[in-house]
């Protein structure tokens, strides 16, 4: 079964992007914030609360929904459910430059796996070759074409498998 899940695509008027950190003992990944669908809760409403938890960044400006990303890969969630992989709506969401200040403790990041959040520019990510992953892999593809242009009427689709 594959877990819902949603992320944002938090970019300043620099086009710098706001990524989270996650260390697992399969490797490290930098990746949108965001994260699971709570039962009974829409896109937006999750995506408000990951954004508050994770950044600090209460009131996002959502914009337009502009990829979806199927990534197959067996994995235990924080409460213990086991999944095939993870579903993931991308949403826009453009901000001011702020200094992350999640509302989690160092304790809760730690559980969820995020161990470091930063600005990166799109130089940055399209020249990096640390140890480090990007997820999705072709986040510096996705992101030229957003930052070049306006954002796709029709979201559009990657796949993933591990």
């Amino acid at each position: 079964m594959l877990r819902p899940a949603v992320r944002g695509l938090v970019i300043d008027a620099e086009q710098r992007v706001l990524l989270v950190r996650l260390c697992y003992p399969a490797g490290t990944w930098w990746v949108l914030p965001g994260g699971g669908i709570a039962p009974g809760e829409d896109d937006h409403e999750a995506l408000r609360r990951e954004l508050i938890e994770e950044l600090g960044l209460a009131d996002a400006d959502i914009g337009p929904l502009v990829w979806k990303r199927t990534h197959l890969f067996s994995f235990l969630d924080s409460d213990g459910v086991s999944w095939d992989g993870q579903s993931e709506s991308v949403y826009l969401v453009k901000s001011d430059y702020f200094e992350p200040q999640p509302l989690m403790s160092p304790e809760e990041l730690k559980a969820e796996h995020i161990d470091e959040i930063r600005w990166w520019s799109r130089s940055e990510i399209d020249t990096y070759s640390g140890p480090d992953n990007f997820a999705p892999p072709e986040l510096s593809m996705c992101l030229g074409q957003l930052l070049d242009s306006a954002a796709p009427d029709i979201p559009f689709f990657l796949h993933q498998q591990d």
